[in-house]
């Protein structure tokens, strides 16, 4: 019985490999659209709320950057982080 869940647990295990490698394609890709959607939001809701939230607003609009850039494999300065 032990064997079949460590069998189970590598299928997951690859499973979840091969989407997280998708996701870094994707965002390695098309992470300047995410960039871009997310900075339309974070507009949005800055004019709709008079800015009265801007400062919360930057620092989630910071807190994806980093992501974006992290999961397209680019590191703070947004240089390749493979090179």
């Amino acid at each position: 019985m032990p064997e079949e869940n460590e069998g189970i647990m590598d299928k997951v295990r690859d499973a979840a490999e091969k989407v997280t490698d998708k996701v870094k394609d994707l965002f390695s890709d098309h992470g300047d659209k995410v960039d871009d959607a997310v900075d339309k939001g974070a507009d949005f809701v800055d004019d709709k709320t008079g800015g009265k939230f801007s400062e919360h607003i930057d620092k989630v609009q910071d807190a994806t950057d980093k992501v974006t850039d992290k999961l397209a494999g680019e590191d703070d300065t947004g240089a390749d982080a493979a090179k």
